[in-house]
Formats: structure tokens, C-alpha cells, sequence
């Protein structure tokens, strides 16, 4: 989204440089709810009021606030107001974070509530996208699979479609945005996939990067005045890749910035992580390592690199062997066998091998000496990555096919500690926002995951009847013709739109399948996430009354007011997949079930819920299945997080 109005840094109230300024920005924020708003037709609510006054002092102290507020109560304007004034007050932009891309969407589309402060508030607020890498297009991969064939025809339009300027050396007067996913609604995931951006592209010594869609909009973005937005993965990447950068003479992702609000923030430990990672294949390896091959090289040089590509290819043949795979995930687990963990040591050795011939090869100057730098960052990294096997209980490890290669994945298991002192020590407000922060009132969990040892914190309920509004029935059924059943009955009874939640990709194809194989359903249109860019589908969704939605990641944010979604139904409980990172936490807990299973599924479901009551006006029922219903505290639990006119036996 480009700014949505002219650039500004005035103030919408009468600044007085002898007060303080928050006490004057909290004084007009407080006439916003009191007086402007409801003039504009707009309801406001006690919790709004009751949170500004909250994040006032997160602001004053500059700390760590976790916001907990429930459905409608007008949260995300609060922080969306004082994050914007203290940015301009700071001079430096302020960075608020969504859990995933579609969130994104949801925040900046045109009836958003950045819109809304804009039209109501005179408010001229300079918002950009930060978005992730892989959101956007790379021209070296487009130039692979574009050709001719019926599929690689859709790529030579986008091709075609492309700026002049990517094609031909036209000076670029002003920003020109292009290639985000956003742009291909018709590409389905896979599709995508062939063309977008991946972690395994050296954009470093890339030709096309001065003209890519990706390093255009970077340069765009780090010039906002108010406001970026970007993805929980997108900030966390800033972090771990901040000092590196620097190192590198690059410039960080993200400039420096007043302020940070993570929206749906019990989700950031699982971006933490997931920034963390490191991935490697052969194929890559090899690719960067033959770049020390061009020209003249020392014999024993090229005697390490062929040796090391051996030994990689060795190890990826192994990572084959000792992977099994996981229902339920893409992910594969791999078992630390004696004979895997002496060939990662060879593989490193003959790293090794090759950093000390770079040692004597960059005295004679007979390699380029960027090429070199690059190759000896790379080499750097993947030795990092494999050191963490020296420590395997403090590792989480699986391996996953990318585009038909073996990928080792690594990652460690607790990042609270990298996060305390790169984020959270920092003097600076940090805004954590979500309807489900605390387990039992207590926000420790939270806290303690992400190495938050001093913070403020607050809860607000939602304002919205849900004794009157909601209808939920639990379900012990776990055959699936017989929940497609119950699925066409109340798609039947034509009272509006459906959204499908499912806990994994394979959950919502095994309904797809059974779906497709009845003709009932024929005449019900029912979208599936992946088969289009997500905003599209969320758009199709919305526009259309009798559409119906099935979905794998739209648990949170999802904001669908009236009929176009009055009916949720949740496929199975959400439970966390047995993929390597929850096993790992399991391991770790004397519990598993009660610590980690649970909490887990409970967070997430009462996100799922939430997607249905998103007005005072609305209603609509929720439908929940479950064969651990048939567990009384499970159905406890559960219940609890319903009507107390909830059918609790099995329809």
C-alpha cells in the first residue's frame, strides 16, 4: 500500500513545545474517542479509552506492554494512533508487525483502519509495505520456466507484462512498484513457488537486483515518515541479520524506528524461531563453492572444493536415508544416527579445508575480491548451522523437500535469550497485541517464552454479546463422510457464508477429496487456500454471501462482518502437528500434553472462534470437532470457551 495521502509532519493538534508531548498526543487521542469519532458515526468504546490510557504509559516508559483485548474492542486503532504520533514526534517511523501476509492485507486494505483514520481524523498517515522476500518475484527464476509448453506460456505473459525498465536500461524517475504475489491472484502456491523468491537466491551477486520488484520496494519503504508494516518473519529477520549486514556494508531491512507493535503477538516465538533457521542443500552448496573455480586457481584448491562437494553429497544421501516422514506436516524427522553425525563432522572438515586454501588464495589476489567475500559469508553460515550439532539437545532438526531437493533444516530450540537482548533491552515502546496473550489470567507464559523480564500488561474483554449471538455445538465425530455430511446439511440450510478451518494442509485435502467425489456439493462454492493469492480468495470470500472459505493459516485476523461469514466450523481440534519443533518442546515437558499440546490448541481455537462475532450486529454458530472431546477436561476446556447455551453432546 502507498502512502494514502500526501507525505506530512504536522500534528493534528496544536503542538506546544514547552509540554510534554504525550501528554499533549494522549490529550487529543482522548478527544479522538470522546468526541471526534462518535461526531463521524462511529461507536467507541470504554476499552478503547481504558487501553489508550495504557499504551500512554508503555510510551512515557518506553516498554514492553502486552495488550490483551478481546474481539471488537477497537484495539488496533489505539496502538495505530499513538504509533503514528510518536513517530513523527521521533522523527524515525514506527513498525507495526502482522503474524502473516493476509493479516497484512487485512490492515492496510482501502476500509481498514488505516483508511479510517485517515478520512475521519485528518490524519495524513505515510504507510508502506515491508514485505517479505519471498513475496516477491525473482527474475532469474521466471527466466527458467518461462518458454514454451501450456504452463510456461502463463510465465512468459508475466514476462511480458513486465516494466519496461526491468528489460532495458530506462532511468527509473520515481518508485515503480511490481512483482509482488499480491499482483499473481491467479497463480495457485505451487505455481508461485517456481517463480517467487527463495532463501536459496544469492541476491548479493545478482545482475537483475538494481531492477527486481523486491529491492525497489526496499528502497521505497525505508523512507517512511509514519509507518511500515511487515510480517512477524519479516522484523525477526531484520533482527538475527541486522549486525551481519552491517558487516557485509549492506544496509539492515528495516531503518531505525520509534516503535514496534506485534499484532496477533502470541504468535512471534514461532517467528523467532522460524528467522533462526537455517536451511541447506547440495545443490546450493555446490553452487557457491564452484564460483572458486573461475579462472586460475591453485590445484589444492580446487582438490578441497571437489572434495567438499563429496562430502556434501555424501551427507544429503545419508539425510535420505535416516528421515521419516510426519503426517500431518511437511516436514520429515531425522534420526541423529552415529553414521549421519561422522559425516557431518567430513562435511565440515572439508569446509575446513577450503577456508584455510582462502586464507593463501586471497594473499595472491587471483579471485575477485567480492566473489570471495560472498563465498566466504556463505561458508561462514553453513558452519554455524552445522556447530549446532555439537549441542543436539539444544537443536531442532528435520528435513523437507524444496523443489524436489533434500533440505536440511536447522534450528535452536530457545531464542528467548537472542531476543532479550536484541529486542526487548532495547529503550524503546514495544506493543504486543492479541485477544489471547495470557493462559489463566497470567501473562508468565508469554514472557518467559520470549525472555520478557520487565513489561506492563492489561486485559479487556470483548464488549459483544455472545450468550445471544452465538450458537456452538461440540462434535465427538470423527469419520469423514459423516462431518461432510453435517457440512452439507447447514451449507443446505443457506443462512450464509462458511469458514472451514482445518489444523493442516493434509486435514483440508482429505475434505477436498470427499468433497469433490459427492455431486451434493456441486452446486456450494467452496474455496480452498492455495488455489489463488490469499487476498483474493479473502476478497472472493467476502463479496459473496454464499461463497464458502476452507483454510489452513486464517485462524487469526480474518475480520468478515455480516452474513458473508456466519458459520465457522472448526474440522478437528487444533492440536500441534508431531512435527520435529513440538516434539522437541514435549520432550522438554514433564506434561506434554497439559504444557504444550493444549495451551497450544486452546490459543488457537479461541482465535478460530473469534474469526465469527465481528460486530455488535452479527451472528452466527460455530461447529466443533474433536474425538478428544470424549476427554472431560479436554471438553472442559473447550466449553469454556463457548456459551453457556452450547450443545455439548454429540449432533
Amino acid at each position: 500500500m502507498e502512502a494514502i495521502t500526501a507525505l506530512t509532519t504536522t500534528y493534528p493538534f496544536t503542538f506546544d513545545p514547552a509540554a510534554p508531548f504525550l501528554d499533549q498526543a494522549s490529550d487529543w487521542i482522548a478527544d479522538v474517542f470522546y468526541d471526534l469519532l462518535p461526531e463521524a458515526g462511529f461507536e467507541t468504546r470504554d476499552e478503547q479509552i481504558f487501553m489508550a490510557f495504557q499504551l500512554e504509559r508503555a510510551y512515557k516508559e518506553k516498554k514492553t506492554i502486552f495488550a490483551e483485548a478481546g474481539v471488537g474492542t477497537g484495539k488496533t486503532l489505539v496502538y495505530l494512533l499513538y504509533a503514528s504520533l510518536y513517530a513523527r514526534y521521533t522523527r524515525k517511523p514506527a513498525v507495526i508487525a502482522c503474524a502473516d501476509e493476509s493479516l497484512i492485507e487485512q490492515l492496510v486494505k482501502p476500509e481498514g483502519d488505516i483508511a479510517k483514520i485517515a478520512r475521519h481524523l485528518d490524519l495524513n498517515i505515510d504507510v508502506r509495505l515491508g514485505k517479505s522476500p519471498d513475496q516477491y518475484l525473482c527474475l532469474n527464476k521466471l527466466e527458467d520456466v518461462r518458454g514454451p509448453g501450456s504452463e510456461s506460456e502463463v510465465f512468459q505473459n508475466i514476462y511480458e507484462e513486465l516494466p519496461p525498465f526491468v528489460h532495458f536500461p530506462d532511468t527509473l524517475q520515481s518508485f515503480y512498484p511490481y512483482g509482488s504475489r499480491k499482483d499473481y491472484p491467479e497463480l495457485d502456491d505451487k505455481e508461485w513457488n517456481k517463480v517467487g523468491w527463495d532463501v536459496f537466491q544469492d541476491c548479493l551477486v545478482c545482475s537483475r537486483r538494481h531492477r527486481c520488484g523486491q529491492t525497489l520496494s526496499r528502497d521505497h519503504y525505508r523512507k517512511a515518515t509514519d509507518l511500515i508494516v511487515c510480517s512477524h518473519d519479516f522484523y525477526m529477520e531484520h533482527v538475527w541479520t541486522y549486525e551481519a549486514r552491517k558487516r557485509e556494508g549492506q544496509l539492515p531491512l528495516l531503518p531505525e524506528h520509534s516503535s514496534v507493535v506485534f499484532d496477533e503477538g502470541h504468535l512471534l516465538e514461532t517467528a523467532a524461531q522460524s528467522a533462526l533457521t537455517y536451511k541447506l542443500k547440495h545443490s546450493a552448496f555446490e553452487a557457491i563453492v564452484t564460483r572458486l573455480l573461475e579462472g586460475e586457481v591453485r590445484e589444492s584448491l580446487a582438490l578441497s572444493v571437489e572434495r567438499a562437494i563429496e562430502r556434501s553429497d555424501d551427507l544429503f544421501a545419508l539425510l535420505e536415508c535416516y528421515s521419516t516422514p510426519v503426517a500431518a506436516s511437511d516436514r520429515s524427522e531425522l534420526e541423529l544416527a552415529a553414521e549421519l553425525m561422522q559425516s557431518i563432522q567430513a562435511f565440515r572438515s572439508a569446509i575446513d579445508a577450503i577456508e584455510e586454501e582462502l586464507v593463501f588464495e586471497s594473499g595472491m589476489f587471483s579471485l575477485d575480491e567480492y566473489q570471495l567475500r560472498i563465498v566466504e559469508e556463505h561458508l561462514e553460515m553453513i558452519q554455524t548451522a552445522l556447530m549446532l550439532f555439537a549441542n543436539p539437545r539444544e537443536l531442532i532438526c528435520w528435513t523437507q523437500m524444496d523443489q524436489g531437493d533434500m533440505t536440511l533444516v536447522l534450528m535452536p530450540k530457545k531464542v528467548k535469550e537472542i531476543l532479550n537482548e536484541r529486542v526487548f533491552s532495547k529503550k524503546m515502546p514495544i506493543i504486543f497485541s492479541s485477544a489471547t496473550l495470557s493462559a489463566q489470567t497470567s501473562f508468565d507464559y508469554i514472557s518467559d517464552s520470549l525472555g520478557v523480564s520487565d513489561y506492563l500488561s492489561f486485559s479487556v474483554d470483548s464488549p459483544y454479546d455472545y450468550e445471544q449471538n452465538m450458537q456452538a455445538s461440540l462434535h465427538t465425530e470423527t469419520s469423514i463422510a459423516l462431518k461432510s455430511d453435517h457440512i452439507l446439511r447447514a451449507l443446505e440450510r443457506r443462512e450464509g457464508g462458511m469458514l472451514l478451518l482445518f489444523p493442516s494442509r493434509e486435514s483440508m485435502e482429505t475434505f477436498r477429496l470427499e468433497a469433490n467425489a459427492r455431486a451434493e456439493f456441486a452446486q456450494f462454492p467452496l474455496l480452498y487456500e492455495g488455489d489463488a493469492e490469499i487476498s483474493r480468495l479473502i476478497s472472493e470470500f467476502q463479496n459473496d454471501k454464499f461463497t464458502n472459505l476452507c483454510a489452513v493459516t486464517l485462524w487469526e485476523g480474518l475480520d468478515i462482518p455480516g452474513d458473508s461469514l456466519n458459520h465457522v466450523v472448526i474440522w478437528e481440534l487444533p492440536f500441534p502437528p508431531n512435527d520435529p519443533v513440538f516434539a522437541a518442546k514435549r520432550r522438554e515437558s514433564a506434561d506434554p500434553f497439559g504444557e504444550v499440546d493444549m495451551p497450544y490448541m486452546i490459543l488457537r481455537l479461541r482465535q478460530g472462534i473469534g474469526r465469527l462475532i465481528r460486530t455488535s450486529e452479527d451472528r452466527g454458530r460455530v461447529d466443533i470437532f474433536g474425538e478428544a472431546l470424549q476427554q472431560q477436561d479436554v471438553r472442559e476446556q473447550v466449553s469454556n470457551l463457548l456459551p453457556s447455551s452450547t450443545e455439548k453432546e454429540n449432533k
